[in-house]
């Protein structure tokens, strides 16, 4: 770990970053959905990502299955209740490195869903950084982590005749997201 850091602003690139679930339906199968529209800051030492922090806010109501009518519901008061809880929020509180070389992360923060905040950590692969054509400078991250919706209040559910439920109670969170390191006079296209 280096005594001195030099932590910089990075822009998450919506182009080539997604936030994704996935959850089991009726004990037998997964459904993956998405949040389409979210934003967020991250502040990073590329030479010690350690030294970092991130929040970011996500529009509940962006959910995605690919199923109209399953999304509906997802927003409906039985789930997410995007009338009162429009927005679903992340805040790291520790940035850890989790193996040797500085490409394992464990990153633990707040998460905030339905009106309820808890604690997560999240396992993060830093895939390091590169520079673009146009000029600024990119840096990866794969990030994964796994919930229990009861524990934020998401607790609809049907049982089912044969034994379990229809919507599981364990979420799996896939994070993927490509930043830019903010420069001043320098804006780097997306491609």
């Amino acid at each position: 770990m280096k005594a001195n850091t030099t932590k910089q602003q990075w822009a998450f690139d919506p182009a080539h970053s997604s936030v994704n679930f996935t959850v089991r339906h009726m004990v037998v199968s997964k459904v993956r959905g998405r949040f389409a529209k979210w934003d967020g800051t991250l502040t990073m030492d590329e030479n010690d990502p350690s030294h970092g922090a991130v929040e970011v806010t996500i529009d509940v109501a962006s959910i995605d299955t690919g199923v109209a009518q399953r999304d509906a519901h997802l927003r409906s008061a039985d789930f997410f209740d995007v009338e009162r809880y429009p927005v679903l929020a992340f805040r790291s509180t520790r940035v850890e490195q989790a193996g040797p070389g500085g490409e394992a992360l464990k990153v633990a923060g707040d998460l905030t869903m339905h009106g309820v905040t808890r604690p997560v950590v999240l396992d993060v692969e830093y895939a390091g950084s590169a520079k673009d054509p146009w000029g600024g400078v990119r840096a990866g991250f794969s990030a994964r982590g796994v919930l229990d919706r009861k524990d934020f209040g998401l607790t609809y559910n049907q049982l089912l005749e044969t034994g379990g439920v229809v919507v599981g109670e364990t979420v799996e969170i896939a994070i993927d997201a490509e930043v830019v390191k903010k420069v001043e006079g320098v804006t780097a296209a997306a491609a």
